[in-house]
């Protein structure tokens, strides 16, 4: 049996960083954590090969050749799944699909000829036996969350490693929290399930054996799920391990803002060499942390909770939104504010969406104002809802925040904000200079420095950096080179013309 894995191409989002990742010769962000982890659990004798659209084109020659096209996609790469879908039809293949997009939107894709949903460790077995019995099904689905212990170490030998600036892993799977716009729960629930410390070494051991020595994502959506396994098992683990090696991989991962309560996880996590984490900050206004259920969020000062992350030696990457129902005039301006003095230099703004599934979406569809699907990309300029803040004051309000944060000075001080908090766990070893950083150096001194407009800033920003802290220069560059994307990225959004239809007017009406 041949079967081809595709992995669908990712729009030029926030987090793409393809603007970036041009400058040191990578492709994506990211490998295909999913299909190489369902390769994985086929039957050893198919052959099997893997394209992902975001790194190779995918040619008639490679699903000509495939007996059955395996496909799995988040809800951003619908548009890039469905043409890959057409095509692989047109060409008279069996169409196999799987993941988030699919589990969320099966409706939308019956007329794929097997829909294998939810978690694979459930769904694919059963498949797989009726396929090899001659007989299987349209749909598979489950409510069973599987123990992960049992999932296979992801096939390392069906990508080009080089082409990605990070490798990822997963350690748990669930989130504790029930925030109502999150579709984490639908998905993985609420319980976090774990992984063995032993197990998740073997998987770091198979990446680095696979010759990867740089950054590796750890995708769990909220890591410190179960801090107590973490701090007893899995972190002293990692930090043996990392001991073994010449040149140890440094982590980053997603994590609840609590992670700021805990002094003993935060030093185990920067020892392991934990030094970015993504945390859910949302929005400074009480009233929509309490609408929307972030309870670990409420009654803290948030940017204290920031900088003391950032002390322990993690830069904190934040997501917020706005377009809560609770959201005042003065939210637009409080954002830029919060984000300036935290100094999360990677802040993703986006715009309130609700995820089919969520508590969010219910309410919306019971007050009758939902209006679309959601794109999957909150910060594309899109809504799915009627907000209670008129559209166009949120859309020039969240436009104002983008290009507030994002314009070269206001992002070059907030480098500098966060470089004053920052007490980074320094270690010799784990650096190991390739040919891509130097040309990587040469780029981005060359688009910041010259070509880009806000060049004045860069290298007023720089030569403080050579001065101050000459030790941070490395991750100077890089965060500069992240402004330079999100510049290119918002530009577009700046760009962007919305208009309410008259579906959109006759639901504005009953709010």
């Amino acid at each position: 049996m041949k079967i081809l894995l595709v992995y669908p191409e990712y729009p030029d989002t926030f987090w793409s960083f393809k603007h970036a990742l041009s400058m040191i010769l990578k492709k994506a962000a990211l490998p295909p954590l999913g299909l190489l982890t369902v390769a994985a659990m086929l039957p050893k004798e198919w052959e099997k090969k893997v394209v992902d659209i975001n790194t190779t084109p995918l040619k008639d020659k490679d699903i000509k050749w495939a007996d059955y096209v395996f496909v799995s996609a988040m809800v951003v790469q619908r548009e890039s799944a469905r043409q890959t879908i057409n095509r692989a039809q047109a060409l008279g293949k069996k169409v196999v699909v799987g993941g988030p997009l699919f589990t969320t939107e099966r409706e939308e894709f019956d007329d794929v000829d097997h829909l294998v949903l939810d978690e694979a460790e459930v769904t694919l077995p059963k498949f797989l036996a009726d396929l090899n019995n001659g007989t299987p099904q349209h749909i598979y689905t489950s409510t069973e969350r599987p123990d992960i212990t049992a999932t296979p170490i992801p096939d390392w030998s069906l990508i080009n490693l080089n082409k990605y600036s990070s490798m990822n892993i997963q350690y748990s799977r669930g989130c504790p929290f029930d925030c109502d716009f999150c579709d984490i729960i639908i998905l993985n629930g609420r319980k976090p399930r774990t992984k063995s410390a032993d197990q998740f070494i073997r998987e770091l051991e198979a990446i680095y054996s696979a010759g990867w020595r740089g950054a590796i994502f750890i995708v769990d959506d909220n890591f410190i799920g179960n801090k107590n396994k973490l701090k007893a098992e899995v972190l002293p683990a990692i930090i043996n391990w990392r001991k073994t090696k010449r040149h140890p991989p440094s982590f980053f991962t997603e994590a609840s803002i609590n992670l700021a309560d805990d002094i003993e996880l935060m030093r185990l996590m920067t020892r392991a060499g934990f030094d970015r984490v993504f945390v859910g900050i949302e929005t400074p206004n009480e009233e929509s942390l309490v609408e929307c259920n972030k309870t670990q969020n409420e009654n803290r000062d948030l940017v204290a909770a920031v900088k003391k992350i950032q002390n322990f030696g993690m830069e904190v990457q934040g997501g917020f939104i706005v377009g809560f129902d609770n959201d005042p005039a003065s939210i637009f301006k409080r954002q830029i504010e919060f984000i300036q003095k935290s100094g999360i230099v990677t802040a993703m703004v986006g715009l309130l969406n609700a995820p089919r599934g969520t508590r969010l979406y219910e309410r919306m569809k019971k007050e009758n104002r939902l209006v679309t699907s959601f794109t999957g990309d909150n910060t594309d300029c899109s809504l799915n809802f009627v907000p209670k803040m008129k559209t166009e004051t949120l859309i020039d309000g969240y436009k104002h925040i983008l290009g507030s944060i994002y314009a070269p000075k206001a992002y070059y001080e907030r480098i500098s904000t966060f470089l004053k908090e920052f007490r980074p766990q320094y270690n010799p070893q784990a650096f190991q200079l390739k040919f891509y950083h130097l040309i990587g150096l040469v780029k981005s001194l060359w688009i910041l420095g010259v070509l880009d407009k806000g060049r004045r800033y860069f290298w007023k920003f720089m030569l403080s950096v050579l001065v101050k802290r000459p030790k941070s220069l490395p991750l100077s560059l890089i965060l500069s080179a992240y402004g330079f994307h999100f510049r290119k990225v918002y530009a577009k959004i700046a760009n962007t013309k919305i208009s309410l239809n008259s579906k959109d007017m006759q639901a504005a009406e009953k709010v």
